[in-house]
């Protein structure tokens, strides 16, 4: 993310968090397959003219992002057999269904993130039987914190995430690449492994019987704060700012009832990353959220001395869902360069060609994008946005809101490029 940070001094001389990211080459959009869950809770962008039941509603995923013009690099955490890295299938919450979902992975970079000193060496292990007796964590190329493998995928400075019931991007303010301890796309991805553990922590804790679940993203957001804060301060020092914006899926109603019970979205956002809603049925926009600013390019942002919080600024949005939505959780390299109406339209054409047959073979009925239409209509969108970002006559949101205060500026806006597509539809 090309953002301002609206803080420029800094007095700490620490050194960097005993944390590992490894750069792997990836010259293939990887897909793998999942075991899905309904809601998996315990009883859940033409330029201008401008429970535990089987039975309610799943979401299928598809990430696709894109970090500036050169080669196909991305740093990722190989999925693990447990906690952390990217989909876990179940994160432990429930039971597994059969329901295969697809997640697509793509990127290309244009540098290398500053490099993180590895993990502190771990004791060798003192029996045979240990099956990592002739394992050194320092050797493991996964990223660590705390003992647990960070969630999600890291792209540029953005970070993304999805699994069966949350799907998020967030975006690092690249601004700290210029300080000698920053490093936004740890904060991001802090920030988004932080967010998950909170929200697994409370849907799993016991409750007393009549007491019921119920989301608050921002809590769980403000607790990811001030973790990522702790991760990153004393002998840990590393600084940096990251948006966030993420979708958590549950229902109303009851949940034993696959009729009655109605897939529900809790849409959280601080700063210019976005939630969208799209309905490819009726062509349409039924939701967004709004981006917040300090002013031009400078968005609210969690991190080193900024005065924003979880608590005082994130905004949650409770947004009823139907069969064959598709919900969007996308950096501002996608809406910088795409607007509004673009988003749709290439959307749901996506869906259309899918059903038609392209984008590539299915794992089932080819129907309003299942099946693996959500990678296709995620790597659609992100080739939408990098055409433009990478176009100097372009016209597009960033420079009309540029021209707007005054800046003389033409084209698209190079920035990372991250995107989280979900289908909403009924697990029968």
């Amino acid at each position: 993310m090309g953002a301002q940070t609206p803080v420029t001094t800094s007095t700490s001389t620490n050194t960097r968090p005993h944390l590992q990211l490894y750069l792997h080459r990836i010259d293939r959009l990887r897909d793998r397959e999942e075991n899905w869950l309904p809601y998996a809770l315990p009883k859940g962008h033409a330029r201008p003219g401008r429970g535990d039941e089987d039975k309610v509603t799943s979401v299928l995923l598809s990430i696709i992002y894109h970090h500036a013009p050169l080669p196909a690099v991305v740093a990722a955490s190989p999925a693990p057999d447990r906690d952390g890295g990217g989909n876990a299938a179940s994160d432990g919450l429930v039971p597994e269904t059969t329901l295969p979902v697809r997640n697509g992975l793509c990127a290309v970079r244009q540098e290398n993130p500053a490099t993180i000193p590895a993990s502190v060496p771990e004791s060798p292990s003192g029996s045979f039987s240990d099956p990592l007796s002739t394992h050194h964590q320092s050797r493991d190329k996964r990223a660590f914190v705390g003992g647990e493998l960070i969630r999600g995928w890291t792209n540029g400075d953005d970070a993304v995430y999805a699994s069966d019931y949350f799907i998020c991007a967030n975006d690092g303010v690249g601004a700290w690449s210029m300080r000698p301890r920053g490093h936004a796309g740890l904060w991001s991805r802090l920030i988004l492994h932080f967010w998950v553990a909170a929200m697994q922590e409370d849907i799993t804790q016991p409750r007393s019987p009549g007491q019921e679940y119920r989301p608050d993203p921002v809590k769980y957001l403000q607790a990811a704060y001030e973790r990522t804060l702790k991760a990153t301060s004393g002998p840990s020092d590393c600084q940096g700012t990251t948006t966030a914006a993420g979708a958590q899926l549950f229902y109303k109603g009851d949940a034993y009832d696959s009729e009655a019970a109605v897939p529900l979205l809790y849409a959280t956002n601080l700063g210019d990353g976005q939630v969208m809603v799209v309905r490819p049925s009726i062509q349409e926009m039924i939701y967004k959220t709004t981006e917040q600013w300090h002013w031009f390019d400078c968005p609210r942002q969690l991190g080193t001395n900024s005065l924003d919080t979880p608590n005082d600024n994130a905004v949650v949005d409770l947004i009823e869902l139907e069969e064959g939505d598709i919900v969007l959780a996308m950096s501002d390299g996608v809406i910088d360069n795409l607007w509004e109406h673009e988003i749709v339209e290439n959307v749901t054409r996506s869906v259309r060609r899918w059903e038609n047959g392209e984008g590539g073979s299915a794992d089932g009925p080819r129907y309003g994008g299942a099946n693996g239409g959500m990678t296709f209509v995620a790597e659609e969108l992100m080739t939408a946005a990098k055409v433009i970002a990478q176009d100097p006559f372009a016209e597009s949101p960033f420079m009309e809101h540029a021209v707007e205060e005054g800046l003389p500026m033409e084209g698209g806006k190079l920035d990372d490029i991250s995107v989280v597509a979900a289908l909403c539809r009924r697990n029968i």
